[in-house]
């Protein structure tokens, strides 16, 4: 009797590990006003595997970081699961105030100086602008996702992703600078990808600050 249900419990391992068995892998290749770019450039895109049928998100757990350093943020691009938290140190001297007013993921952080900085939840999948009212150059990125299975491209501009579960879904690619790429693929049928970007945007998207205003329009106009 024991045999038989190690033997049982056995297929159903093997079962599972099928099911999420499948891998994605490629190399992203950029290029801007027709001329290749340095592969480390990829290093900014996102990908992530959206599968068809939904599939359960790890519970929240410590924060993601997004810090501030020299007036930037660092990572300009992170991805989350929806539900996760994302905390934006300062390690400036100076006083930073990160904001967003993207549809159902805005929030204001205040303004504050340097140390550990505020956390924020982001419940809805989407994309959110991240800028900080005080400094127009400063921007980033949070891909909030409905799917666990996402990854970074290397600064070769390799990407992999693996334990994918059976069957068909949708394959995206996001960088801030180009229009997001995307493919139905069936990870049962595994190839090499090789994608191109073309990186048309403006390396600091126009945006006014949290009051609607454009930055330092006028005088009196507050900054925090």
């Amino acid at each position: 009797m024991r045999t038989i249900l190690a033997l049982a419990a056995a297929i159903v391992l093997l079962a599972v590990g099928a099911a999420h068995a499948g891998t994605v892998r490629g190399t992203l290749v950029l290029y801007s006003e027709g001329k290749p770019l340095r592969a480390a450039e990829a290093a900014e895109a996102v990908i992530w595997f959206r599968p068809r049928s939904a599939v359960a998100l790890p519970p929240p757990g410590e924060p993601a970081v997004m810090l501030t350093r020299r007036k930037q943020f660092h990572p300009r691009v992170l991805a989350v699961p929806a539900a996760h938290s994302v905390r934006f140190p300062n390690e400036d001297p100076i006083l930073h105030n990160v904001f967003s007013t993207s549809t159902d993921n805005a929030f204001d952080a205040g303004l504050y100086g340097t140390g550990e900085g505020v956390v924020h939840a982001f419940r809805n999948p989407g994309l959110v602008k991240v800028y900080c009212n005080v400094h127009h150059s400063m921007f980033g990125f949070i891909v909030v996702l409905d799917t666990p299975f996402h990854t970074r491209a290397g600064v070769d501009g390799s990407f992999r992703l693996d334990g994918l579960p059976a069957g068909e879904g949708e394959l995206v690619v996001f960088h801030d600078r180009a229009r997001p790429w995307r493919r139905t693929l069936d990870v049962a049928q595994p190839a090499a990808l090789e994608i191109r970007l073309d990186l048309d945007r403006r390396r600091v998207p126009p945006h006014m600050n949290k009051f609607g205003r454009p930055y330092g329009a006028r005088p009196d106009e507050r900054s925090y």
